[in-house]
C-alpha cells in the first residue's frame, strides 16, 4: 500500500501541474477574451448586416402584400357601393406607396 502511494505522488504532481498551467494560461489569456468577445458583440459583421438587410426586405414585402389584398378587398366594396371601403382604400393606396418608396 505504501509503496503505491509512493508511486501514486509523483504521478498526482504531474497531473496537478499541467491543470495549473493550464489555469494560469486560461487567466493570462481571459482579458483578451472577454475584450474581443465585447468587440464582436458590439460590431455587426457584413454577412449579418446582409442578413439583417434581407430580414427587412422580406417583412416589407409581406406588409405590401398583405396590404394589397386588403386594398382589392376594398376596391370591391367601393366598386359595389360602399363609400367608407373607397376612403379606406385610398389610404391603404398610400401606405402601401410610402413602403415601395423605402426601397
Amino acid at each position: 500500500m505504501t509503496r503505491s502511494l509512493q508511486f501514486l505522488a509523483p504521478l498526482a504532481a504531474l497531473a496537478l501541474s499541467g491543470c495549473l498551467a493550464s489555469t494560469a494560461a486560461s487567466l493570462v489569456t481571459a482579458p483578451v477574451r472577454v475584450g474581443a468577445k465585447a468587440i464582436d458583440m458590439a460590431t455587426t459583421s457584413q454577412s449579418e448586416a446582409d442578413e439583417n438587410r434581407g430580414r427587412a426586405m422580406r417583412k416589407r414585402d409581406e406588409r405590401i402584400a398583405k396590404l394589397q389584398r386588403r386594398y382589392n378587398r376594398r376596391i370591391e366594396a367601393c366598386n359595389r357601393g360602399e363609400t367608407a371601403a373607397c376612403s379606406e382604400a385610398s389610404e391603404i393606396s398610400g401606405e402601401v406607396s410610402a413602403l415601395r418608396a423605402q426601397r
